[in-house]
């Protein structure tokens, strides 16, 4: 019973996603493409609940708010909830399943030509830390100016909060 569901809020004070998680999961990025609001902007919905309360809480609100990508409401989660690490808990896969896995790991190789290819068209672009992440220049450009203006609206959020 350590599970919690929670929201992150836009300036506004609406909530743009609905989480579940426990521990420091509400204060981590931890696997989604955007960063956690300033604290500030971060609220616990509902606390102390078990996992599978935790699960069907995040599935009720994401449904009652809606989804911004299925043009049903404001959040932006990418899915209805529900899922993520806990959805394949324990699961175990069957021999044949497992067999099957193997074979497509190995895979078709490459011939020469492709080969040949894949580097011409790598050539000249730069690479973040995350392997197989080519980042142009422009790129690097835009990201930098979004890091900046999220920093310059934290600041502002964080001086008019004091």
């Amino acid at each position: 019973m350590n599970y919690y569901t929670y929201a992150y809020l836009r300036e506004d004070g609406t909530p743009y996603y609905i989480g579940k998680g426990k521990g420091n999961r509400i204060h981590s990025k931890n696997g989604r493409v955007f960063l956690p609001p300033p604290k500030e902007r971060r609220i616990y919905l509902k606390q102390n609940l078990t996992e599978e309360k935790s699960f069907k809480h995040e599935v009720y609100m994401i449904s009652i708010l809606g989804r911004k990508d299925l043009g049903t409401g404001i959040l932006h989660n990418k899915s209805n909830g529900g899922v993520g690490g806990g959805a394949m808990k324990g699961r175990k896969h069957s021999p044949e399943t497992k067999e099957k896995m193997r074979q497509t790991k190995l895979g078709k190789k490459h011939t020469l030509q492709e080969r040949k290819n894949m580097s011409e068209s790598h050539k000249g672009l730069k690479y973040s830390n995350r392997k197989s992440s080519p980042q142009t220049e422009q790129h690097k450009k835009n990201r930098s100016e979004s890091v900046k203006l999220w920093w310059k609206k934290r600041k502002e959020v964080q001086s008019n909060g004091n």
